[in-house]
């Protein structure tokens, strides 16, 4: 783990800043529960594709209530361009029920409360709580946990390691920016499979430059 000076890390912030000012949530919602689903959807699948799925899908099914309801094998068919989508529509169905049964049919607002239902992690959690609720909050996803440990925050693939150990280093009003920042950096200049180094404004603080 790379230790950085606060006048670092503000620059770090400033150079994500120039790199993906548009860096921002790139999935298509409309409520709260839309959000939700649509996240749950996205695991292990491009946002692009989820929205594919996501435009036909509200089109029919929007609410706690319309999920609760649906078939399993009938939701199945309609997200399976998203991949695992047997467990997925299980999930969303059962998640759907526990909305309606635990918190009288609204998305509640608290990490805790978020993780009690089916399919939602701490990564789906914090996105609601940041996207929906605008509370500071970071999720750690691929992206994110592979740029922290290149970068040198963190020497870790756990998730929650690497969210503690981002919160520590960043201001908590940047939590949720930094959320975004990072996935950018990840999805568009930080590869997983060929970085590009070369156009990366982070290039020389890295402690994993080519």
């Amino acid at each position: 783990m790379t230790k950085y000076t606060q006048e670092e890390i503000e620059k770090i912030i400033q150079r994500l800043e120039k790199m993906h000012p548009e860096a921002h949530c790139e999935l298509d919602f409309e409520t709260p529960f839309e959000a939700l689903v649509a996240v749950i959807l996205s695991a292990q699948c491009t946002d692009r594709r989820v929205n594919i799925v996501t435009n036909e899908l509200f089109k029919k099914y929007r609410t706690p209530q319309d999920f609760a309801s649906i078939e399993q094998g009938e939701l199945e068919e309609l997200i399976k361009p998203c991949g695992f989508y047997k467990n997925k529509a299980k999930n969303i169905i059962a998640c759907a029920k526990g909305i309606i049964e635990n918190f009288n049919g609204e998305v509640p607002s608290t990490i805790e409360e978020l993780t009690t239902l089916a399919g939602v992690g701490r990564k789906t959690a914090n996105v609601i709580c940041a996207e929906i609720f605008k509370q500071d909050a970071i999720a750690v996803d691929t992206h994110v946990k592979r740029v922290s440990n290149r970068l040198g925050f963190v020497k870790s693939d756990d998730p929650y390691e690497v969210e503690m150990a981002l919160k520590k280093i960043f201001p908590k009003e940047k939590w949720a920016r930094m959320h975004h920042l990072l996935i950018f950096l990840g999805r568009y200049t930080c590869k997983a499979q060929k970085p590009d180094c070369a156009n990366c404004l982070l290039n020389d603080m890295c402690t994993s430059r080519k």
